[in-house]
């Protein structure tokens, strides 16, 4: 059984932003390593986060089958690929819960508040995290383990042979041996272990839902917000980090520092959204709150004044759909503003990809995909005027057979 032992611990610190603990309390050195050589090849504190707890569940797993993560073999990394399959994702147990006790006012004993695992909500036709590991969580599971590994391989610190492999017809030759120069290159070091994920369509909000979780809204900030990330199509901790003198509303512009380029890009907004900003920072500023062209743009409205925080704005919004019964993310506002810019004829898809800070144009050309009720929709209409059309030059009937008895048998009669 794999416990719920150690954990990765944040920090203040610039240099160490996380670290691992083992059920002891004390620092995991090879992932203290690991995670520097990241931080120095750039990768965001938000990438340290997430391989940080990639790495923290399978320390957890080895602790549990009693293996030195240096003595993991391949046996070790199949079995735990296996256990993400099938057993269930371990319980997270609040810390406020871990004496057996819950606190006055939880959820405990209430059960039907929150959806069952897996269910699929009606209004919007996505499904709740299930009780199993998704096959892309699994999958980057795999790609960070066989990383961490290989690290270690080349410095002489780990085992001798990575647990996690490379598929068997990736090993035996160079990648990309046989490319065709006319065909862009594929990615050819496909670990043994992943799953196969089915290639998802990007699922944008109606404009009828939208505008119901927008009259959801009780301040000027969470609406301002909205008409931001539905307009520009940054992603939501890229407007989060905005401070003040980043905006430009002369030239209907505000600026944010790309996730992976890390460079200043300024994006057009739409008119209404400079509107909502005038109006919550205004408010915001004859409380006193803090003024400045290096002050956060979004803040707390309450004091002491902080930066909003991704964790924060994902709450307002997922308070604002309660009464729509409706579970968007943040990053749906980003596909629907990508897909409301793709399906104007007058805005070429390059401008698309620019704005969106795409590498690639497929990428974008996902937005062009017609959605699944589109699809419906014209089946139906398709199915509709097949029922309505008549044939045409019918052959007449064979001898002995009623013209008029036909037409009612055939639905040719109106």
């Amino acid at each position: 059984m794999v416990l719920d032992v150690g954990k990765l611990d944040p920090t203040n610190s610039a240099w160490e932003p996380y670290r691992l603990l083992d059920g002891n309390g004390v620092v995991v050195e090879p992932v203290a390593v690991f995670l520097a050589e990241l931080q120095a090849a750039g990768r965001s504190k938000s990438t340290l986060y997430s391989y940080g707890n990639d790495l923290l569940r399978w320390w957890r797993f080895l602790a549990a089958i009693d293996v030195r993560w240096n003595q993991a073999v391949q046996i070790d990394a199949r079995d735990y690929v296996r256990w993400m399959q099938i057993a269930d994702k371990p319980t997270r147990v609040h810390w406020r819960r871990r004496d057996g006790a819950a606190p006055a006012g939880s959820n405990a004993g209430r059960p039907g508040r929150l959806p069952t695992p897996g269910t699929v909500n009606q209004m919007t036709g996505k499904a709740t995290p299930g009780r199993k590991f998704a096959a892309a969580t699994r999958n980057h599971a795999e790609t960070v383990l066989r990383t961490f590994y290989d690290f270690h391989l080349e410095a002489g610190s780990g085992p001798i042979i990575n647990p996690f492999p490379l598929d068997r017809s990736r090993r035996a030759d160079r990648a990309n041996s046989h490319h065709n120069p006319l065909l862009p290159f594929k990615n050819e070091r496909k670990g043994r272990y992943r799953a196969h994920v089915p290639k998802r369509i990007p699922k944008r909000i109606p404009d009828e839902q939208f505008n119901g979780v927008f009259a959801g809204l009780k301040h000027d900030r969470d609406r301002a917000l909205l008409a931001f990330w539905v307009s520009t199509a940054a992603r939501a901790e890229e407007l989060l980090s905005v401070p003040q003198d980043r905006v430009k509303p002369g030239d209907q512009l505000i600026g944010v520092v790309r996730k992976g380029s890390k460079a200043l890009q300024w994006l057009p907004a739409s008119p209404d959204a400079f509107v909502w900003l005038r109006l919550y920072q205004q408010g915001l500023w004859l409380k006193d709150a803090p003024r400045g062209r290096a002050e956060p743009l979004w803040l707390t409205l309450r004091r002491p004044y902080r930066p909003l925080t991704y964790p924060a704005a994902r709450a307002m919004f997922v308070r604002a759909q309660e009464l729509l019964g409706s579970n968007w993310t943040l990053h749906d506002l980003r596909h629907t503003a990508a897909w409301r810019m793709a399906q104007d004829p007058e805005m070429p898809l390059t401008d698309v990809q620019f704005i969106l800070d795409h590498a690639s144009l497929s990428t974008t050309q996902l937005y062009t995909t017609p959605t699944q009720e589109e699809v419906i929709a014209h089946a139906v209409a398709h199915h509709e005027r097949r029922a309505n059309s008549r044939p045409l030059n019918v052959p007449p009937p064979a001898p002995g057979y009623n013209p008029d008895s036909l037409d009612v048998l055939f639905g040719r009669r109106p």
